[in-house]
């Protein structure tokens, strides 16, 4: 197995090595000429009438042909997407096989092929994830402090730049043709620009547009200063950090009266909490947490999510992670919190929660002031509970038209996740934070909103015990 892993490595990086950069005033020309020629030559044809032939074998269909093909070459030049030996492989399949089938007569689906070689030739490039960055991303994550989301760096599915020290990163993924980056740099701060300017003239490179998901407040000039294929990034808000001082909190007051009443039910139900090590769990704890998870309303099979939330719940592949049991007074688990840490301890950041179906009210409450008493006793500054999307959607009780709209698209949502439920729990600790932001160019709404609802919602497989 060792050996194949190290064959297959370099046969990977030749098939995807440039052979063509298009980005070039040169090339653009090339291209934008090359389209306006063909697209003259399409008018002349209309023009006359006896050559107004739609048969696929016609000219006015291969002139088509031809113009389509050439069109999505020269928008990928515009891009500046490279061409991989992988791409002109592809594409001269595709164009071969089109012309095989114009010869056997199969015109219409010769002509798709010709028009899918354009395509594949300039199909944009892809990064992919290196486990093996794991302990250097985590060395990062130790060091951050101040941002909540800095410990979902560690999830698999992303992959990341580093600066040329390697004292600091961006944890991004890639997905038709843009570069989505989850949340802040993490690591040394003071090296945050040069990192982002790094990044930026990577992506420029290989023809991604840039989208920052999950943006921080005071992170925002340090994504705007950066240009892609000559797109700025605007700033557009989509909720708050909820976020707790730990050495201040109390549940005194009018105002955490429902938040006491909750907590107080599991303690007449006699619930206790334990705080874990995930990497530490034993045999039998781990049967009865994989228990809860299978037997909880929903996500037992499938995981979901990519800026805000790890990924292996219960498989122990993450340092610095922590897990917060309840058990009823029979000693039964009825639910546990999942938290990943930052900044040697000092920043706890909740993942996921899990109950089981049927278990007492008000235990996410007790779990979450339960793991805020931990986090004040073991030397945590903060703890991140979750993210409130659209917080201000929600309080606001005369909706003009357009948050009426968007009110209603969030609840089309409800069945993955119940944005306003959550904000209703979350308020119970008043402590909206900063803001968060993406950060995208936005003149391409329809794709780039594809782009990060597949990537938050799309399902994932489970791996479970």
């Amino acid at each position: 197995m060792s050996e194949s892993r190290v064959n297959f490595a370099p046969r990977l990086r030749a098939r995807e090595r440039v052979v063509v950069h298009v980005d070039s005033p040169a090339a653009r020309w090339i291209g934008a000429l090359a389209v306006l020629s063909l697209f003259c030559w399409l008018i002349l044809l209309l023009t006359r009438g006896h050559d107004r032939d739609w048969q696929a074998a016609g000219r006015l269909a291969w002139s088509l042909t031809l113009l389509s093909a050439v069109a999505l070459i020269a928008r990928g030049i515009f891009l500046g997407r490279p061409v991989t030996a992988a791409h002109a492989w592809l594409a001269l399949v595709a164009v071969l096989g089109g012309l095989g089938a114009h010869v056997l007569v199969f015109d219409l689906l010769g002509n798709l092929l010709i028009v899918s070689a354009g395509a594949l030739l300039m199909w944009p490039t892809t990064a992919r994830p290196n486990p093996a960055d794991l302990p250097r991303i985590w060395a990062l994550v130790d060091m951050t402090k101040g941002d909540p989301l800095a410990p979902f760096a560690m999830q698999d599915m992303k992959c990341y730049h580093f600066n040329a020290d390697r004292t600091a990163a961006i944890a991004y993924r890639t997905r038709m043709g843009y570069a989505v980056i989850a949340g802040d740099p993490i690591g040394d701060e003071t090296r945050f620009a040069e990192l982002v300017a790094d990044f930026a003239a990577m992506c420029h490179s290989r023809g991604w547009r840039m989208v920052v998901l999950g943006c921080s407040q005071r992170r925002l000039q340090l994504w705007a200063d950066a240009t892609v294929l000559g797109q700025s990034l605007r700033a557009v808000p989509i909720g708050r950090d909820v976020v707790i001082d730990v050495a201040t909190f109390d549940m005194v007051g009018r105002k955490y009266r429902n938040l006491r009443q909750a907590v107080q039910r599991t303690q007449n139900f006699g619930v206790t909490t334990e705080v874990v090590s995930e990497q530490g769990l034993d045999g039998r704890m781990l049967a009865e947490l994989t228990e809860v998870v299978l037997a909880s309303p929903k996500g037992a099979r499938a995981e979901r999510g990519f800026s805000m939330c790890l990924d292996g719940a219960l498989e122990g592949r993450y340092p610095g992670v922590l897990l917060i049991v309840a058990r009823d007074k029979h000693g039964r688990v009825q639910g546990f919190h999942r938290y990943a840490t930052a900044g040697q301890g000092s920043e706890v950041s909740l993942d996921v929660p899990w109950r089981r179906r049927g278990a007492p009210n008000g235990i996410d409450e007790r779990l979450s002031v339960d793991m805020i008493e931990w986090a004040r006793d073991n030397g945590a500054e903060r703890l991140s509970l979750a993210f409130a999307a659209f917080p201000e959607i929600f309080n606001d009780k005369n909706r003009g038209k357009i948050s009426s709209l968007i009110y209603t698209a969030i609840h089309l949502g409800d069945a993955l996740i119940a944005l306003e439920s959550l904000y209703r729990y979350l308020r119970k600790y008043h402590a909206l934070g900063d803001r968060r932001y993406v950060m995208a160019s936005l003149t391409q709404v329809l794709p780039l909103l594809v782009v990060l609802l597949s990537l938050e919602f799309m399902p994932r497989r489970r791996r479970l015990g």
